[in-house]
């Protein structure tokens, strides 16, 4: 273990924060560069903007923060990205922000870089880079269509990037109560248009006895001495907080949140916390939909869309029910189980990529199934005759109910992992490791990864069936997401049987 974390090398992060674009993109590339560090890495960050707040909490978590003069998304910038990845000899460069897209993505890539891009919604239109992250509940392949062969996707809220503070609360069970009383208000980092002042107003036309209120805002956020002075002269039973470094403990208080629909959905999802969501940028909109579509969240709107009257309304109403606060909570707490970053690092760091099999790949496939080890895990020991597995994969080559993709590094083919559909939702899972690459941690990354690959074309469930001694694999596919549902018998044999939903 200590061998691979010398390996890991730096980082470098390339994102922006300020008073107007907020700082959400940074805060999440916080989490992405903590659990780089924890492999044992070092995490860089390279700002043409950032705020005195954003800065030296950066610095606290033992993050390098250099600054570029290039305006955002320019060629100068990517010049000087470029250079400062030589310079500290970056395995890998993570952007993310609005202002970078298809051309910026070239730049990094003509340079030799690896490149993770992180998006929301397909605005660079083409993209490049070598992975392409997406953590939003509803992120789809169709808004990266004109994208690169080699371009991993890695999409949905399996892959969240949620920062350190959140890890000792993943196991944690929220009780729900008769009555709510707390309320968590959190219009994000910055706050800029003082939506917070509207939520703050709404609260005290909320009839409720002993209704306690916690206001956060962002160290970022212009309007804090204003806010502090209104809450105190309106009512008691509000507290407004600034930088708080405890927002995970908030949440878990609180039994109802008002909150703006950016990355803060994920930390509340992992809370289980109720929310009612509000969109203070246009790019919010997307995701507080989707959140409400799955009934993991109640959708506001924009400020414009509601008022103070009717959010007092809606705010009483949850807080009365504890079947609306349940069901809410039950719905987000299955989306987000706290491991994201830590998936997106183990994929950076193997290298792993997929590709469909061809025709070349049947001798490889035939010494990969022959191994000693791969024989011993089937449900038939006896070695496989060559002319009886070409046969056997020319037809699942031709057969549109099975998929066989290749995992490969920059070291060569890895594995392979491969769906036999027994129906148009439910298929059936074989993957192996190749000699050589095993106890490396390479299965359950080459799982995760070929599950999100698959259930981006088809399906809703796959299935896994491992035999009772076969703990390694076992152990793979439940770090992958898959859930045991027992012992059961099949082939003869003793197995557990193991599945993962896409909702997973």
């Amino acid at each position: 273990m200590n061998r691979e974390k010398k390996n890991v090398g730096a980082l470098l992060i390339r994102a922006d924060a300020s008073v107007a674009m907020g700082t959400g993109h940074v805060m999440r590339c916080l989490a992405l560069a903590q659990a780089w560090q924890d492999a044992g890495g070092r995490a860089v960050f390279a700002m043409r903007e950032c705020t005195p707040a954003i800065r030296a909490r950066l610095l606290a978590e033992a993050c390098d923060v250099l600054s570029i003069s290039g305006a955002p998304g320019t060629a100068d910038d990517a010049r000087q990205t470029v250079a400062l990845a030589r310079h500290y000899r970056v395995g890998w460069i993570a952007v993310d922000g609005y202002q970078f897209g298809a051309n910026y993505q070239n730049a990094l890539k003509v340079e030799g870089a690896r490149v993770l891009f992180i998006d929301d919604y397909g605005h660079a239109k083409d993209y490049s880079a070598d992975v392409v992250l997406n953590q939003n509940a509803g992120s789809a392949p169709r808004l990266y269509a004109s994208r690169e062969a080699r371009t991993q996707l890695l999409l949905g809220s399996r892959y969240c990037l949620l920062r350190r503070e959140f890890a000792v609360w993943r196991a944690w069970t929220r009780d729900v109560p008769a009555i709510g009383r707390h309320v968590l208000v959190t219009m994000g980092g910055s706050d800029p248009e003082n939506v917070t002042a509207r939520i703050v107003d709404a609260l005290a036309l909320v009839e409720a006895e002993k209704l306690e209120a916690i206001v956060v805002l962002g160290g970022s956020a212009p309007h804090f001495e204003a806010l502090e002075q209104a809450g105190s002269d309106m009512s008691k039973f509000i507290t407004i907080r600034r930088d708080v470094a405890n927002i995970a403990e908030l949440m878990a208080w609180a039994d109802l949140a008002v909150s703006s629909a950016g990355t803060t959905c994920w930390e509340l999802c992992l809370l289980g916390l109720p929310s009612l969501l509000v969109d203070v940028a246009e790019n919010q909109t997307a995701l507080a939909r989707e959140l409400d579509r799955r009934r993991a969240a109640i959708h506001m709107g924009a400020p414009r869309d509601f008022t103070k009257a009717q959010l007092a309304s809606q705010l009483q109403t949850v807080l009365q029910s504890h079947e609306i606060r349940g069901n809410l909570s039950a719905r987000c707490r299955e989306l987000v189980d706290g491991r994201g970053a830590e998936r997106v690092v183990s994929l950076m760091r193997t290298g792993l990529r997929l590709r469909p099999a061809h025709e070349n790949d049947c001798r490889l496939l035939w010494e990969w199934a022959n191994d000693q080890e791969v024989r011993r895990a089937s449900f038939s020991s006896a070695p496989i005759p060559w002319e009886e597995h070409r046969i056997w994969f020319a037809g699942k080559m031709k057969n549109l109910n099975c998929r066989i993709l290749v995992a490969e590094d920059d070291q060569g083919r890895v594995g392979q992992f491969r769906v036999d559909w027994t129906s148009d939702q439910e298929g059936e899972v074989d993957v192996s490791v190749a000699p050589g690459r095993r106890g490396a941690g390479y299965g359950a990354a080459l799982i995760d990864l070929a599950v999100s690959h698959i259930f981006a074309e088809r399906g809703t469930r796959l299935h896994a069936f491992v035999k009772q001694e076969n703990r390694a694999s076992q152990l793979a596919f439940e770090h992958a997401g898959f859930c045991s549902l027992g012992e059961e018998s099949t082939h003869a044999e003793r197995v557990i049987h193991y599945s993962r939903s896409r909702s997973q």
